[in-house]
């Protein structure tokens, strides 16, 4: 049955959805002035789905779904769409991972067949995951040499514990190494099923003809059939235990990186809109308070923000300065009074319509490119209940009010802090005094 969930202006931003045998959702949007179209395959697995034994197995099935299936290698998959002119890539996730291919509008159907064989039919050989496990080692390496990227996997890791949400989507040294070729496999057959998975197309398509290619390319793979339901979103949970710690890695570099958070809002919370005003006034840019106090006004980094993220049961929110590591204390004091300031005293309303303005143009222009429409309308079926319109999420950060961001600066910024520090410190270096305030 197909259902169309936003009906569009004059035959643009047309969204319409269809769930076919075996619970494959097949999600389209119009953009009928442009000539490509991108093409995402959607699978609801992620890293948190990992229990110790399999850390690192979604990451790893990244990689190997491009080393080959029975009709075609590594070298055909690449070339079949960097001979039409396009661009073909993955990315895993805390809970989904996305293989996705941007070409030309006529050559749609070459995209979902190629999508669909890499996601369907990989053949995961032991060679390849040798090959691989190679490759990937050497990702951990690059990853591990910029202090900036360590430095959140760090933050998270003391925010959350060894848990699921808290381990890195790469894995580590030690699980890359250990996972053996039948235990990716059967990760793989496990959660690589129709029912986890949504096809998101958009650009210059038509519903039905999606519909019609991704239909006979599963049935192809033998992949598509049966009455099983879509697997629905994942529900909020209990959430996670509030921690307050400081975890302090030591590495000679010549600038000390940090992170001051705490956890913040799930995905589905409507409160995120008044947090997202919040974030903006606070540290989301350069009028923000945060990067005009600590680069602008004193000279004491180059690089200082604030982000929220958010999951199905739990979110972030943090502050981010690289700076000299003799001036670490004077930042972490400025951040620390800039929060405290934000929850006895709120933002002015200038800043709230600076801040709604910095959201209202990020999520427009962000959406400009066939990529980030098809990435809107998949990630949207794959993790909502609902996939709201532009005009509608432009209507809820209007309707935020300095109340609701004072109610919220009041849940999010008193919860107890964690702080993760990269630089050339002993590693009982004592921050405990900024953390707790």
């Amino acid at each position: 049955m197909t259902t169309t969930l936003h009906p569009g202006k004059d035959g643009a931003g047309v969204v319409k959805r269809t769930v076919l045998p075996g619970g494959l959702r097949v999600v389209t949007e119009s953009m009928p002035t442009v000539r490509s179209v991108a093409v995402g395959m959607w699978v609801g697995i992620g890293s948190r789905d990992e229990s110790p034994q399999y850390m690192g197995s979604s990451h790893f099935l990244e990689h190997l779904l491009f080393k080959g299936t029975p009709t075609r290698d590594a070298l055909e998959i690449s070339a079949a769409i960097e001979g039409i002119g396009g661009e073909i890539n993955a990315f895993t996730a805390k809970e989904y991972t996305c293989y996705y291919a941007r070409v030309l509008d006529e050559d749609l159907r070459v995209a979902i067949d190629v999508l669909a064989d890499v996601v369907t039919s990989s053949l995961i050989s032991e060679e390849d995951v040798e090959a691989e496990r190679g490759v990937i080692l050497e990702e951990i390496a690059m990853h591990d040499d910029d202090p900036s990227d360590v430095v959140h996997e760090q933050f998270s890791a003391e925010l959350y514990g060894d848990t699921p949400v808290g381990r890195p989507i790469l894995g580590t040294v030690d699980s890359i190494t250990a996972v053996s070729r039948d235990r990716i496999a059967e990760y793989y057959r496990r959660y690589y099923l129709p029912t986890h998975t949504v096809v998101s197309v958009a650009g210059n398509v038509d519903h039905e003809q999606v519909v019609a290619l991704v239909a006979a390319a599963y049935e192809r793979a033998g992949a598509l059939g049966g009455d099983a339901s879509p697997v629905p979103p994942r529900v909020s949970g209990p959430g996670v235990e509030l921690r307050s710690g400081t975890r302090v890695v030591h590495r000679p570099t010549e600038q000390a990186n940090l992170v001051l958070g705490t956890t913040a809002l799930t995905r589905t919370d409507e409160r995120r809109f008044a947090l997202g005003v919040l974030n903006a006034a606070l540290g989301g840019g350069m009028s923000s308070r945060l990067f005009q106090e600590i680069r602008e006004k004193r000279g004491l980094a180059y690089s200082a923000y604030s982000y929220t993220s958010a999951l199905a049961d739990t979110g972030q929110f943090g502050i981010y300065v690289g700076c000299l590591p003799a001036k670490i204390d004077d930042v972490l004091k400025i951040c620390r009074e800039e929060v405290l300031r934000v929850v006895a005293d709120g933002i002015t309303e200038e800043e709230i319509v600076r801040g709604k303005g910095q959201m209202r143009g990020g999520l427009v222009l962000g959406l400009e490119d066939t990529g980030s429409r098809m990435s809107r309308i998949g990630k949207g079926d794959l993790v909502f209940d609902e996939l709201l319109s532009v005009d509608d999420l432009l209507g809820r950060i209007d309707a935020v009010t300095p109340e609701q961001i004072a109610e919220v600066a009041q849940d999010v910024l008193t919860r107890p802090m964690s702080l993760a520090v990269i630089g050339p410190y002993e590693e009982d270096r004592d921050f405990s005094a900024v953390v707790t305030g």
